[in-house]
Formats: structure tokens, sequence, C-alpha cells
């Protein structure tokens, strides 16, 4: 019954935005971020406690800008993965600009397979849909299933809405494996923490915990690694930064490979963040 209820205020929210349009209802981010910033206050103080971890030197105004801006970012992608049903497919290739689309290209004409990565930053989802669409290729994306199934059901049906299919994280390693050694493109978010005692690298000059899912893909198959990132422009449309991840001269120990190729996907990663840090 909760799940229900939760998902009939889910949906309410989805038809105010197909009512609204995009463009209005993305002004409407600044007020959701009030609510959850400043009256019902949603992990601040864990993101304020990050911020001056990852900012050591920023001021503590300038900390409160940032987190604040982060709430207003996520908000802004939240309304556009409420749109994404009813989007078309021209209004999703546009979505994001890509410099680096021959680059995309190419990586996957290697027929090695690609392990396509990103983070919880601008729009996660975006990337994945419009890029796809462009060199009209599918991505196996990796998710992880929502707590509430008609949640899951309702965003599945915008990530399969064109071309992609979903992999749920959790299913068997081979069918992941299989993609790729398919010579299938497989995509997933990279900066989801890892367990407490598990791999950790330097993040922000803090030794974190980390997922080695990706890099572990990439160490097994061979496969190359492309780190893409949906940068939000001032005027909501999004600019893509991809650079594929080096895998040359890592060590010959596999857990060592598969920490050099986190390290070197996760200081990507931060770099962006310290450009933009209000978008992750």
């Amino acid at each position: 019954m909760k799940n229900l209820f939760e998902y009939f205020f889910f949906l309410l929210a989805a038809l105010i935005v197909r009512v609204l349009g995009l463009k209005i209802s993305r002004r409407l981010s600044i007020i959701i971020a009030v609510i959850f910033y400043y009256i019902i206050p949603i992990r601040k103080k864990v993101t304020v406690k990050n911020l001056h971890l990852a900012f050591p030197d920023y001021s503590e105004k300038r900390i409160k800008q940032i987190a604040f801006g982060s709430y207003k970012s996520f908000a802004i992608t939240l309304i556009e993965m409420l749109y994404i049903p009813f989007m078309n497919r021209i209004e999703i290739e546009n979505a994001v600009y890509c410099d680096e689309i021959e680059l995309v290209k190419k990586t996957y004409e290697r027929g090695s397979g690609l392990v396509l990565l990103s983070g919880h930053f601008g729009n996660w989802e975006y990337i994945a849909l419009s890029v796809s669409t462009q060199i009209n290729v599918p991505f196996h994306v990796v998710v992880k299933s929502q707590r509430n199934p008609y949640v899951d059901s309702y965003l599945n049906k915008g990530r399969t809405k064109w071309i992609n299919k979903v992999v749920p994280l959790g299913v068997s390693i081979r069918k992941i494996y299989s993609e790729l050694k398919s010579k299938n493109i497989v995509a997933m978010v990279a900066d989801q923490r890892g367990p407490e005692d598990g791999m950790r690298v330097s993040f922000f000059n803090i030794p974190s915990s980390i997922y080695t899912g990706p890099a572990q893909l990439a160490v097994k198959t061979n496969a190359p690694i492309l780190y893409g990132l949906a940068i939000r422009q001032p005027d909501y449309s999004y600019k893509a930064l991809i650079s594929e991840i080096d895998t040359a001269n890592l060590p010959e120990d596999e857990e060592l490979r598969v920490m050099e190729v986190s390290q070197r996907h996760m200081k990507f990663l931060e770099s962006a963040i310290r450009r933009h840090p209000e978008q992750w």
C-alpha cells in the first residue's frame, strides 16, 4: 500500500511536469531545493560535511552555496527524468551536445566491447539515452533497482524507450561479461560507495571505499573504458565530456590492476567535480 501511495504522488509530479512542459518545470527546481535544503532538510549535514572534506580551503559561505546548488541540480535532474517518457527521439538525441561522438564510435568499432562509465553528475540518465541514439547502438545499462517497484518500472520504461536495454545490478555477473564478450556497450554509474572494508582509492585526497565492478570488468575482458558526463549549461542544455581511461602500464597483479584503473577513472570524475561542484 505504501508503494502505491508513493507511486501516486510520483505520477502526479510527472503529470505536472508534462502539463507545464520541461522549460517551466525546470524553473521550479529552486522551490524543490528550498524545501529539501531549508524547510525539510534531507542529508544536508552530510552534504555540507562532505563538501568541507573535498574543498577544505573554501569558506563556509562558498560551501553552502555549492550545497544548495547541488540540491537544485538534483531537482532539475529529477524533473528531467520524470519528463523522459514524454520526449521523442529527436529531442533526446539533441538533449546532449557531444563533441566526442566519433571517439565513442571508433572505440566501439574496435570490436572489444566497451565499458562506458558515468557518475551522479549533471544528468547521468540523459547521457546514456542521448549518446546511444546518436550512434544508433544500444547501451546495456546496469541499474540498481528502486525500493518501490512501481517507480522502478516507470524509470526503466524511460531508459528503454528507444534502443537501450536495462541490466539490473545484482544479476549474475556472467550476464554483464557476456554482453562485453558479445562486443556490446555496457554502461553504468561508477561513483557508488563501496563496502567499508573494500578497496580504497584517493578521492579528493581522501582514501575512499569504491565500487570496483567497472574496473574488474575492464581488467578481465580487456574492454576499453570511456568516462562520460553530461555537463549542464546555463540554458539547461547539456554538453558531453567524454574521455578514454588509460589502461596502459598497469601492474601485473590483478588486484593492483583493478585498483589502478579505479583510481584513474575516479581521478577523471574528481577533475570534473572541481570545475562544476554544484552538479555532483
